[in-house]
């Protein structure tokens, strides 16, 4: 099994949708991602970064939903801030 696919199994075995959308609020304007969008942008990154990205998930699912949705409010944020430097070239 690769290592998207081994995520989405995290995210299926604690029963939560990987089409689920997290709201960002980003200078009053609401953007929202997709659990698997998230997932997905991460898995474009090197082996090594999918495996950091895997076992955070898996740490996550192991506290509870809450800490998945967390992880992902978090992930997200980070993909954000990422695309907003990049696109004002800071």
């Amino acid at each position: 099994m690769d290592i998207a696919q081994e995520c989405k199994s995290v995210l299926e075995n604690a029963g939560i949708n990987s089409q689920s959308n997290i709201d960002f609020d980003v200078n009053g304007e609401v953007m929202s991602m997709t659990l698997e969008e998230i997932t997905d942008t991460y898995m474009q990154a090197s082996q090594e970064s999918q495996l950091v990205f895997l076992r955070a998930l898996q740490k996550a699912a192991e506290s509870d939903a809450m800490g998945i949705e967390q992880f992902f409010e978090g992930m997200g944020k980070l993909l954000l801030m990422t695309q907003l430097s990049d696109k004002f070239g800071a």
